[in-house]
């Protein structure tokens, strides 16, 4: 992330409003943004050393060229570490990386080696995501990754297979209903699974707690800026386990915020298109309409899902343990990554 680039002077954190939603939807929308996947190593050193022109006072003023570097760098880097994530597991490659896992998924009449074979894929890439998009201040041993993947594979598997079978047993429930609700499965078994595996991967910040830092005001940012520093020189008040919890708490809240409608638009707008009479012509086209309707409503939602919360999170010192009590910045908050 830009962050990481070194310079005093600090980049703005977005040419959107931060503060609002629709602030954080718009720049949500851009580290999404699949066209930043086609940026070669080349392209990204480009858009570094434009970003280090503003920062070290080379380039007096942002431009459309360097909102378009900042969007490169903030949608390739990691903001703790400064390094690039591993391509297939950037939120500007979640929908393609997750297009044909959610299609096999939603695929209709699915038996149990399918659904299983499905729903180990699909935790398979939430725990890479999960992994290379947590804050790296508390870093996840080998063998915690392990354990949280398998227990995250079994809550899912448990779930999909637990509804499967039940669906079909449901007595007052007509054809047609019991229909809808089995093409629903896979949403539950996603949501829930999702929203676990995000704690279980993330566990050890809950634990140990993540950094923390003084937000600062217009007066400390000249000051470090004057002393030659940046705001990434600025060091930690110590690691929160509360500042963590609410880090997670949220990441999980929204990957269902996310998978609900993916996983239930696209599955329930298959139900009626299968019953019109050009879909039952060419039943060939199921799998292309199918996979159509959920890329659409997946780059829709992710950034509605991402802006639900701020990446950088600030709250009140107060609200932390005692050892941050009066210790907070401006207005007496603090500040952290609560990751994607």
């Amino acid at each position: 992330m830009s962050s990481s680039i070194p310079g005093r002077r600090e980049l703005p954190a977005s040419q959107y409003d931060l503060s609002t939603y629709w602030g954080r939807v718009r720049h949500s929308a851009d580290i999404s943004d699949p066209r930043t996947l086609l940026v070669s190593s080349a392209g990204l050193e480009h858009a570094k050393n434009l970003i280090a022109g503003y920062k070290q006072g080379r380039v007096a003023e942002m431009n459309d060229e360097l909102w378009k570097a900042k969007k490169i760098v903030d949608s390739t880097l990691h903001p703790d570490t400064g390094l690039p994530v591993f391509l297939p597991f950037r939120m500007s490659s979640f929908v393609l990386s997750n297009l044909v896992v959610t299609a096999g998924m939603l695929t209709p009449g699915l038996g149990t080696t399918g659904t299983l074979l499905w729903q180990i894929t699909n935790q398979s890439l939430n725990v890479a995501i999960n992994n290379a998009n947590a804050n790296k201040s508390t870093p996840l041993s080998t063998s915690k990754i392990a354990q949280s993947y398998f227990t995250a594979v079994g809550a899912s598997c448990s779930v999909a297979l637990g509804l499967n079978a039940l669906v079909p047993r449901l007595k007052r429930v007509s054809p047609a209903a019991k229909t809808i609700l089995g093409r629903l499965v896979p949403f539950a078994a996603v949501a829930s699974a999702g929203a676990l595996n995000v704690f279980l991967m993330r566990g050890e910040e809950m634990r140990v707690g993540i950094d923390v830092y003084p937000v600062l005001s217009e007066a400390d940012k000249a000051k470090l800026a004057a002393e030659g520093k940046s705001e990434s020189e600025v060091a930690s008040l110590g690691k929160s386990k509360k500042a963590a919890t609410l880090a997670v708490s949220e990441t999980a809240l929204s990957r269902v915020l996310n998978s609900s409608p993916v996983m239930v638009v696209p599955a329930l707008a298959l139900v009626r298109l299968q019953k019109q009479d050009w879909l039952k012509r060419n039943s060939r086209l199921t799998l292309p309409v199918n996979l159509g309707l959920i890329l659409g409503t997946s780059l829709f939602a992710l950034p509605l899902a991402l802006a639900a919360f701020p990446q950088r999170q600030a709250v009140d010192a107060s609200s932390l343990e005692e050892e941050f009590w009066g210790k907070g910045g401006e207005n007496g908050k603090v500040v952290f990554n609560r990751g994607i």
